[in-house]
């Protein structure tokens, strides 16, 4: 069981180091998310330039997911997941990170922890339009938005929707684009979801596309059709038998 208090990250050796540089500039908008009935912990996001799944989502099982973008730093992502892996509250690690972050006023992180809990930063330097919204186990954020509209029926849609995490990670996403994205255009787009496993259960990427979250669905639909996906997912806690079964 982790522990839950700063005290333990005070006793910790690990401490988060930044680079000085700003990063790559991602005008983005992006939702984190926890389903506290299955655990999984997952990301969607898309933004105007290529392959956005290789520096914005980050997200590991039984910890959190984490989302960082405008002048993105992926070490954001990195530290922040290993805080929370030492016990830290999603508004410790926001705290702990921006602490030793020079540009920070660049930034927009998302954070969402295991049980739910979620931290959020939308810095002075972003440009609009900009913003998140902190909901009950998830959080929106963009930047460069061609509408303020699109957080806000992001997260009305999210809290609305049904079916699978990623699936409604998707359809959050969609609802995005539907009220404008990133005012710059349409590039890229990715989908992140971990559950149970040390690897991803769902890492869907689409880095250079004319319509990127159009295309992410349809990607989605023909990956999550498979009948046996689950199936092919090597699990740690598979029985010596299953396991030989399937190597046969």
């Amino acid at each position: 069981m982790m522990k839950n208090n700063s005290q333990f990250f005070t006793n910790s050796t690990y401490t988060p180091r930044l680079t000085q540089s700003p990063g790559v500039n991602l005008a983005t908008f992006s939702i984190v998310a926890y389903c506290p009935q299955t655990d999984e912990l997952g990301v969607a996001v898309s933004t105007a330039i290529p392959a956005v799944g290789a520096i914005n989502p980050f997200a590991k099982a039984r910890v959190g997911a984490i989302a960082t973008q405008a002048w993105s730093n992926p070490y954001l992502g990195i530290d922040g997941l290993s805080l929370l892996e030492q016990g830290l509250l999603a508004a410790e690690v926001l705290e702990q990170l921006l602490k030793v972050d020079i540009e920070k006023e660049r930034r927009q992180l998302s954070i969402v922890d295991v049980y739910g809990r979620v931290a959020a930063f939308t810095g002075k330097e972003v440009q609009p339009e900009k913003g998140h919204h902190k909901g009950k186990g998830y959080v929106v954020a963009g930047n460069l938005l061609a509408s303020a509209e699109t957080i806000r029926v992001m997260a009305e849609t999210f809290e609305t929707a049904r079916g699978s995490l990623g699936e409604r990670l998707l359809i959050a996403l969609e609802a995005g684009q539907g009220a404008g994205g990133d005012k710059r255009g349409k590039v890229s787009a990715a989908l992140l979801v971990v559950r149970n496993e040390e690897y991803p259960y769902i890492d869907l990427r689409v880095d250079e596309h004319t319509n990127p979250v159009a295309e992410l669905r349809r990607i989605f639909d023909v990956y999550t059709a498979l009948p046996y996906l689950d199936d092919l997912h090597p699990k740690r806690t598979w029985h010596k038998e299953k396991r030989n079964k399937i190597k046969s």
